[in-house]
Protein backbone atom coordinates (compact mmCIF):
# COMPACT_ATOMS: atom_id res chain seq x y z
CA UNK A 1 0.00 0.00 0.00
CA UNK A 2 0.88 3.39 -0.50
CA UNK A 3 1.41 6.64 1.60
CA UNK A 4 -1.40 8.53 3.44
CA UNK A 5 -0.70 12.28 4.26
CA UNK A 6 -2.41 14.70 6.02
CA UNK A 7 -1.88 18.30 5.89
CA UNK A 8 -2.85 20.85 8.87
CA UNK A 9 -3.36 24.53 7.36
CA UNK A 10 -3.56 23.22 3.63
CA UNK A 11 -5.27 26.37 2.37
CA UNK A 12 -2.31 28.59 3.41
CA UNK A 13 -0.02 30.03 1.79
CA UNK A 14 2.57 26.91 1.95
CA UNK A 15 -0.16 23.78 2.55
CA UNK A 16 -1.87 24.64 -0.50
CA UNK A 17 1.40 23.81 -2.73
CA UNK A 18 1.83 20.48 -0.78
CA UNK A 19 -1.64 19.23 -1.56
CA UNK A 20 -0.50 20.24 -4.76
CA UNK A 21 2.22 18.37 -5.44
CA UNK A 22 1.09 15.24 -3.62
CA UNK A 23 -1.74 15.30 -5.94
CA UNK A 24 0.84 15.75 -9.00
CA UNK A 25 2.34 12.27 -7.49
CA UNK A 26 5.54 14.08 -6.06
CA UNK A 27 8.29 12.36 -6.19
CA UNK A 28 6.63 9.78 -8.25
CA UNK A 29 3.46 8.31 -9.62
CA UNK A 30 2.32 5.16 -6.86
CA UNK A 31 3.66 6.87 -3.56
CA UNK A 32 0.14 8.20 -2.27
CA UNK A 33 -2.78 6.99 -2.46
CA UNK A 34 -4.73 9.48 -0.35
CA UNK A 35 -4.30 13.25 0.38
CA UNK A 36 -6.56 14.70 3.71
CA UNK A 37 -6.38 18.94 3.15
CA UNK A 38 -7.12 20.35 6.58
CA UNK A 39 -8.59 24.02 6.71
CA UNK A 40 -9.86 26.18 9.10
CA UNK A 41 -12.35 27.65 6.68
CA UNK A 42 -14.35 26.30 3.99
CA UNK A 43 -12.71 25.36 1.15
CA UNK A 44 -14.57 23.44 -2.32
CA UNK A 45 -12.35 21.48 -4.81
CA UNK A 46 -13.28 23.73 -7.77
CA UNK A 47 -12.17 26.69 -5.66
CA UNK A 48 -9.02 25.30 -4.96
CA UNK A 49 -7.34 25.03 -8.06
CA UNK A 50 -5.92 21.45 -6.76
CA UNK A 51 -6.67 18.42 -9.19
CA UNK A 52 -9.79 16.45 -9.15
CA UNK A 53 -8.50 13.54 -7.76
CA UNK A 54 -10.62 10.84 -5.94
CA UNK A 55 -7.57 10.42 -3.63
CA UNK A 56 -8.66 13.93 -1.82
CA UNK A 57 -10.64 14.74 1.45
CA UNK A 58 -11.01 18.68 2.24
CA UNK A 59 -11.73 18.82 6.03
CA UNK A 60 -12.61 21.74 7.07
CA UNK A 61 -13.86 23.12 10.60
CA UNK A 62 -11.92 21.36 12.87
CA UNK A 63 -10.52 23.48 15.87
CA UNK A 64 -7.80 22.16 17.59
CA UNK A 65 -8.35 24.04 20.33
CA UNK A 66 -11.89 23.20 20.83
CA UNK A 67 -12.90 20.99 23.60
CA UNK A 68 -10.60 18.15 25.27
CA UNK A 69 -8.20 15.87 23.83
CA UNK A 70 -10.46 12.99 23.49
CA UNK A 71 -13.10 15.95 21.95
CA UNK A 72 -10.33 16.47 19.30
CA UNK A 73 -9.40 12.83 18.62
CA UNK A 74 -13.43 11.94 18.21
CA UNK A 75 -14.03 14.69 16.05
CA UNK A 76 -10.95 13.89 13.94
CA UNK A 77 -11.94 9.86 14.26
CA UNK A 78 -15.10 11.02 12.48
CA UNK A 79 -14.69 13.42 9.74
CA UNK A 80 -11.29 11.72 8.42
CA UNK A 81 -11.79 8.74 6.29
CA UNK A 82 -9.23 6.09 7.09
CA UNK A 83 -7.54 8.05 9.34
CA UNK A 84 -6.27 5.34 11.15
CA UNK A 85 -4.17 4.76 7.57
CA UNK A 86 -2.05 8.13 7.82
CA UNK A 87 1.36 7.52 7.54
CA UNK A 88 2.59 11.29 7.06
CA UNK A 89 1.76 14.34 9.23
CA UNK A 90 2.49 17.97 8.14
CA UNK A 91 1.80 20.33 10.37
CA UNK A 92 2.06 23.81 8.47
CA UNK A 93 -0.93 25.33 10.90
CA UNK A 94 1.42 28.29 12.15
CA UNK A 95 -0.69 29.98 15.00
CA UNK A 96 -3.80 31.72 16.81
CA UNK A 97 -3.13 35.61 16.30
CA UNK A 98 -3.67 37.02 19.35
CA UNK A 99 -2.89 40.33 20.95
CA UNK A 100 -1.36 38.68 23.95
CA UNK A 101 1.97 37.44 23.19
CA UNK A 102 2.07 34.91 26.15
CA UNK A 103 -1.50 33.87 25.46
CA UNK A 104 -0.41 33.41 21.39
CA UNK A 105 2.56 31.29 21.99
CA UNK A 106 -0.19 29.14 24.40
CA UNK A 107 -1.87 28.72 21.44
CA UNK A 108 0.48 27.66 19.14
CA UNK A 109 2.36 25.14 21.11
CA UNK A 110 -1.16 23.99 22.03
CA UNK A 111 -2.69 23.07 18.61
CA UNK A 112 0.55 21.79 17.61
CA UNK A 113 0.49 19.20 20.68
CA UNK A 114 -2.76 18.16 20.08
CA UNK A 115 -3.21 17.57 16.89
CA UNK A 116 -0.02 15.36 17.11
CA UNK A 117 -0.81 13.63 19.92
CA UNK A 118 -4.05 12.95 18.49
CA UNK A 119 -2.56 11.43 14.67
CA UNK A 120 -0.40 9.59 17.24
CA UNK A 121 -3.39 8.21 18.78
CA UNK A 122 -5.93 8.04 16.06
CA UNK A 123 -3.15 6.23 13.65
CA UNK A 124 -0.84 3.43 14.18
CA UNK A 125 0.63 3.76 10.60
CA UNK A 126 2.23 6.60 11.26
CA UNK A 127 5.59 7.13 10.09
CA UNK A 128 6.96 10.49 10.09
CA UNK A 129 5.58 14.17 11.09
CA UNK A 130 6.58 17.61 10.07
CA UNK A 131 6.84 21.11 12.15
CA UNK A 132 7.69 23.89 9.97
CA UNK A 133 8.85 26.27 11.59
CA UNK A 134 10.91 29.44 9.74
CA UNK A 135 13.72 32.40 9.63
CA UNK A 136 12.44 33.49 13.34
CA UNK A 137 14.50 30.51 14.36
CA UNK A 138 17.38 33.06 13.39
CA UNK A 139 16.08 35.84 14.48
CA UNK A 140 15.38 37.43 11.60
CA UNK A 141 11.95 39.31 12.88
CA UNK A 142 13.91 41.08 15.64
CA UNK A 143 15.27 43.69 12.58
CA UNK A 144 17.42 45.37 14.63
CA UNK A 145 17.82 43.45 17.47
CA UNK A 146 18.55 40.12 15.34
CA UNK A 147 22.00 38.93 16.79
CA UNK A 148 25.30 38.85 14.98
CA UNK A 149 27.93 37.28 16.71
CA UNK A 150 26.25 34.28 17.84
CA UNK A 151 23.72 34.21 15.00
CA UNK A 152 25.01 35.05 11.58
CA UNK A 153 25.54 34.74 7.80
CA UNK A 154 25.09 32.44 6.22
CA UNK A 155 22.18 31.02 8.60
CA UNK A 156 23.03 27.69 9.29
CA UNK A 157 21.15 24.74 10.98
CA UNK A 158 23.59 24.38 13.40
CA UNK A 159 24.28 27.57 14.93
CA UNK A 160 22.52 28.13 18.43
CA UNK A 161 18.85 29.04 19.36
CA UNK A 162 18.10 32.53 20.35
CA UNK A 163 19.09 33.71 23.82
CA UNK A 164 17.16 35.14 26.54
CA UNK A 165 14.66 37.91 26.26
CA UNK A 166 14.26 36.73 22.60
CA UNK A 167 14.58 33.06 23.24
CA UNK A 168 11.00 33.07 25.57
CA UNK A 169 8.41 34.24 23.53
CA UNK A 170 9.37 32.58 20.50
CA UNK A 171 6.84 29.77 20.36
CA UNK A 172 8.94 27.04 18.23
CA UNK A 173 11.55 25.90 20.92
CA UNK A 174 8.10 25.23 23.36
CA UNK A 175 6.78 23.02 20.32
CA UNK A 176 10.21 21.50 19.00
CA UNK A 177 11.31 20.61 22.67
CA UNK A 178 7.86 19.00 23.36
CA UNK A 179 8.41 17.20 19.79
CA UNK A 180 11.68 15.81 20.81
CA UNK A 181 10.56 14.59 24.03
CA UNK A 182 7.32 12.92 22.85
CA UNK A 183 8.64 11.15 19.92
CA UNK A 184 11.62 9.30 21.32
CA UNK A 185 9.30 6.50 22.72
CA UNK A 186 7.50 6.35 18.89
CA UNK A 187 7.98 4.48 15.98
CA UNK A 188 7.46 7.44 13.82
CA UNK A 189 9.83 9.94 13.08
CA UNK A 190 9.83 13.45 12.70
CA UNK A 191 11.96 16.58 11.43
CA UNK A 192 11.15 20.61 11.05
CA UNK A 193 12.02 22.20 8.45
CA UNK A 194 12.94 26.30 8.15
CA UNK A 195 11.76 28.45 5.07
CA UNK A 196 12.34 32.52 5.16
CA UNK A 197 9.97 34.50 3.52
CA UNK A 198 7.08 32.30 1.77
CA UNK A 199 6.48 32.74 -1.60
CA UNK A 200 3.32 30.89 -2.76
CA UNK A 201 -0.52 31.16 -4.23
CA UNK A 202 -2.97 31.72 -1.54
CA UNK A 203 -7.11 30.67 -3.57
CA UNK A 204 -9.37 31.90 -0.55
CA UNK A 205 -6.87 34.74 0.53
CA UNK A 206 -4.56 34.42 3.63
CA UNK A 207 -3.02 36.71 6.13
CA UNK A 208 0.51 37.06 5.34
CA UNK A 209 0.75 36.45 1.14
CA UNK A 210 3.71 38.65 -0.17
CA UNK A 211 2.78 37.58 -3.79
CA UNK A 212 -0.53 38.08 -3.52
CA UNK A 213 -0.29 41.56 -2.73
CA UNK A 214 2.50 41.97 -4.88
CA UNK A 215 0.68 40.55 -8.03
CA UNK A 216 -2.39 42.63 -7.09
CA UNK A 217 -0.15 45.81 -6.91
CA UNK A 218 1.57 44.79 -10.04
CA UNK A 219 -1.01 44.01 -11.68
CA UNK A 220 -3.23 47.19 -10.91
CA UNK A 221 0.13 49.54 -11.44
CA UNK A 222 0.14 48.03 -14.88
CA UNK A 223 -3.04 49.10 -15.63
CA UNK A 224 -3.10 52.82 -14.57
CA UNK A 225 0.56 53.56 -14.97
CA UNK A 226 0.19 51.54 -18.62
CA UNK A 227 2.24 49.32 -19.87
CA UNK A 228 6.50 49.97 -20.17
CA UNK A 229 5.82 52.43 -17.43
CA UNK A 230 8.76 52.23 -14.98
CA UNK A 231 7.84 50.93 -11.20
CA UNK A 232 10.04 51.86 -8.60
CA UNK A 233 11.07 49.51 -5.74
CA UNK A 234 8.71 50.43 -2.78
CA UNK A 235 11.56 50.03 -0.31
CA UNK A 236 14.68 51.40 1.11
CA UNK A 237 18.32 51.38 -0.61
CA UNK A 238 19.43 49.04 2.43
CA UNK A 239 16.71 46.42 1.43
CA UNK A 240 17.15 46.86 -2.13
CA UNK A 241 20.73 45.33 -1.88
CA UNK A 242 19.72 42.46 1.59
CA UNK A 243 20.78 39.40 0.15
CA UNK A 244 17.99 36.62 1.20
CA UNK A 245 16.89 33.60 0.20
CA UNK A 246 13.08 32.88 -1.11
CA UNK A 247 11.50 30.37 -0.46
CA UNK A 248 8.45 29.33 -2.62
CA UNK A 249 6.01 26.89 -1.43
CA UNK A 250 6.23 24.66 -4.25
CA UNK A 251 9.67 23.98 -3.22
CA UNK A 252 8.91 24.17 0.16
CA UNK A 253 7.00 21.21 0.03
CA UNK A 254 9.22 19.31 -2.33
CA UNK A 255 12.06 19.70 -0.36
CA UNK A 256 10.13 18.46 2.88
CA UNK A 257 8.41 15.32 0.90
CA UNK A 258 12.34 14.82 -0.14
CA UNK A 259 12.86 14.86 3.86
CA UNK A 260 10.15 12.84 4.92
CA UNK A 261 10.23 10.25 2.36
CA UNK A 262 14.34 10.11 1.94
CA UNK A 263 15.46 10.98 5.65
CA UNK A 264 18.41 8.73 7.57
CA UNK A 265 17.58 7.26 10.48
CA UNK A 266 20.66 9.51 11.87
CA UNK A 267 19.50 13.32 10.78
CA UNK A 268 16.04 12.15 11.88
CA UNK A 269 14.65 14.90 14.92
CA UNK A 270 17.11 17.63 12.71
CA UNK A 271 16.32 21.09 10.87
CA UNK A 272 16.40 21.78 7.68
CA UNK A 273 16.46 25.36 5.64
CA UNK A 274 14.68 25.23 2.64
CA UNK A 275 14.59 27.76 -0.40
CA UNK A 276 14.33 28.26 -3.85
CA UNK A 277 18.22 27.23 -4.50
CA UNK A 278 21.68 27.35 -3.24
CA UNK A 279 22.63 31.01 -3.98
CA UNK A 280 20.96 34.44 -2.22
CA UNK A 281 19.54 36.71 -4.31
CA UNK A 282 18.41 40.75 -3.31
CA UNK A 283 15.01 42.86 -4.84
CA UNK A 284 17.80 44.28 -6.62
CA UNK A 285 18.16 41.49 -9.26
CA UNK A 286 14.27 40.46 -8.44
CA UNK A 287 12.37 43.51 -8.62
CA UNK A 288 12.89 43.83 -12.33
CA UNK A 289 12.17 40.27 -12.93
CA UNK A 290 8.42 40.87 -11.10
CA UNK A 291 7.78 43.73 -12.82
CA UNK A 292 8.45 42.61 -16.15
CA UNK A 293 6.06 40.08 -15.81
CA UNK A 294 3.51 42.84 -15.99
CA UNK A 295 4.78 44.77 -18.94
CA UNK A 296 6.25 47.08 -16.37
CA UNK A 297 10.62 48.55 -16.05
CA UNK A 298 10.98 47.83 -12.59
CA UNK A 299 14.00 50.38 -10.74
CA UNK A 300 15.20 50.99 -7.59
CA UNK A 301 13.50 52.98 -4.97
CA UNK A 302 12.87 56.26 -6.52
CA UNK A 303 14.26 58.52 -3.91
CA UNK A 304 17.39 58.31 -1.80
CA UNK A 305 16.96 56.08 1.51
CA UNK A 306 13.14 55.09 1.09
CA UNK A 307 10.69 55.11 -2.20
CA UNK A 308 7.92 57.43 -2.61
CA UNK A 309 5.72 54.55 -3.83
CA UNK A 310 4.13 52.55 -1.18
CA UNK A 311 2.11 49.44 -1.97
CA UNK A 312 -1.12 49.66 0.63
CA UNK A 313 -1.24 53.30 -0.06
CA UNK A 314 -1.19 52.77 -3.68
CA UNK A 315 -3.51 49.86 -3.37
CA UNK A 316 -6.21 51.96 -1.88
CA UNK A 317 -5.89 55.22 -4.07
CA UNK A 318 -6.92 53.59 -6.62
CA UNK A 319 -9.33 51.02 -5.05
CA UNK A 320 -11.64 52.58 -7.88
CA UNK A 321 -9.40 51.54 -11.00
CA UNK A 322 -9.59 47.93 -9.09
CA UNK A 323 -13.10 47.45 -8.65
CA UNK A 324 -13.26 48.32 -12.52
CA UNK A 325 -10.91 45.74 -13.14
CA UNK A 326 -12.82 43.31 -11.11
CA UNK A 327 -15.72 43.62 -13.07
CA UNK A 328 -13.71 44.30 -16.49
CA UNK A 329 -12.00 40.93 -16.15
CA UNK A 330 -14.48 38.79 -13.87
CA UNK A 331 -12.24 38.50 -10.92
CA UNK A 332 -12.89 37.73 -7.36
CA UNK A 333 -14.44 40.70 -5.72
CA UNK A 334 -13.19 42.08 -2.25
CA UNK A 335 -9.46 40.70 -2.32
CA UNK A 336 -7.20 43.87 -3.04
CA UNK A 337 -8.50 45.60 0.31
CA UNK A 338 -9.38 42.25 2.17
CA UNK A 339 -9.67 42.68 6.08
CA UNK A 340 -7.89 38.89 6.00
CA UNK A 341 -5.54 40.46 4.66
CA UNK A 342 -2.97 41.94 7.47
CA UNK A 343 -2.42 45.70 6.44
CA UNK A 344 1.07 46.44 6.12
CA UNK A 345 2.96 43.53 6.70
CA UNK A 346 4.00 43.71 2.84
CA UNK A 347 5.77 47.56 3.99
CA UNK A 348 7.31 45.48 7.00
CA UNK A 349 8.98 43.45 4.58
CA UNK A 350 9.95 45.48 2.06
CA UNK A 351 11.51 48.25 3.74
CA UNK A 352 12.45 46.86 7.33
CA UNK A 353 13.83 43.59 6.10
CA UNK A 354 17.17 45.69 5.33
CA UNK A 355 20.33 43.82 6.64
CA UNK A 356 21.82 40.38 4.77
CA UNK A 357 19.77 36.94 5.78
CA UNK A 358 21.00 34.48 3.68
CA UNK A 359 20.76 30.76 4.23
CA UNK A 360 23.47 28.04 4.06
CA UNK A 361 21.68 25.27 2.03
CA UNK A 362 24.19 22.85 2.33
CA UNK A 363 22.29 20.56 4.78
CA UNK A 364 19.50 20.12 2.23
CA UNK A 365 21.06 19.70 -0.97
CA UNK A 366 23.15 17.12 0.43
CA UNK A 367 20.18 14.69 1.76
CA UNK A 368 20.39 12.30 1.76
CA UNK A 369 24.15 11.63 1.00
CA UNK A 370 23.38 8.29 -1.51
CA UNK A 371 20.60 10.70 -3.38
CA UNK A 372 20.28 14.12 -2.31
CA UNK A 373 17.89 17.30 -3.31
CA UNK A 374 18.93 18.64 -6.54
CA UNK A 375 16.18 20.87 -7.76
CA UNK A 376 16.55 24.28 -8.17
CA UNK A 377 13.92 27.98 -9.44
CA UNK A 378 14.75 30.99 -10.32
CA UNK A 379 13.28 34.16 -9.28
CA UNK A 380 10.55 34.24 -12.76
CA UNK A 381 9.69 29.95 -12.09
CA UNK A 382 8.78 30.84 -8.39
CA UNK A 383 6.80 33.97 -8.86
CA UNK A 384 5.18 33.37 -12.26
CA UNK A 385 4.48 30.69 -11.64
CA UNK A 386 2.66 31.78 -8.24
CA UNK A 387 1.05 35.11 -10.63
CA UNK A 388 -0.11 32.72 -13.48
CA UNK A 389 -2.08 30.71 -10.95
CA UNK A 390 -3.28 33.91 -9.36
CA UNK A 391 -4.53 34.72 -13.06
CA UNK A 392 -6.29 31.23 -13.26
CA UNK A 393 -7.83 31.41 -9.78
CA UNK A 394 -9.34 35.21 -11.18
CA UNK A 395 -7.70 37.05 -8.62
CA UNK A 396 -5.46 39.19 -11.14
CA UNK A 397 -6.48 39.79 -14.93
CA UNK A 398 -5.54 37.55 -17.83
CA UNK A 399 -4.11 39.85 -20.19
CA UNK A 400 -1.98 41.62 -18.01
CA UNK A 401 -0.10 43.93 -20.61
CA UNK A 402 -2.01 46.38 -21.63
CA UNK A 403 -2.05 49.93 -22.36
CA UNK A 404 -3.44 51.91 -19.29
CA UNK A 405 -7.04 53.64 -20.05
CA UNK A 406 -5.40 56.44 -17.97
CA UNK A 407 -2.36 56.90 -19.22
CA UNK A 408 -1.43 60.02 -20.84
Amino acid sequence: MGKQALIFGASGVTGWSFVNELLNDYPTTGVWDRVVAMTNRPLKQEDSLWPADSRLQIVSGIDLLKGSQADLEASLKDKVKTIDKVTHVYYLAAYKASTDMQQELEYAVSMFRRSTTAMDTLSPSLEFVVLQTGAKMYGCHLLDNHPTDYIHVPLSEDQPRLRAPYHDSLFYHPQLDWLSDFAKSKSWSWCETRPDIIIGFVPNQNFYSLATVLGIFLALYASVEGKGAQCPFPGTSKSWVAKSCDSSSDMIARQTLHLSLTLPKAQRGEGFNVADSKQPESWSTKWPVLCDYFGLKGTGPSKEGQSSLEVRKYIKDHIADWKELEEQSGLKKGVADSDLTFKGFEYFLLTQFDFDRQYDMTKMYSTPKDKPFTEERSTIQAWGLVFDRMRKGKLIPEDLRVDSPHAA
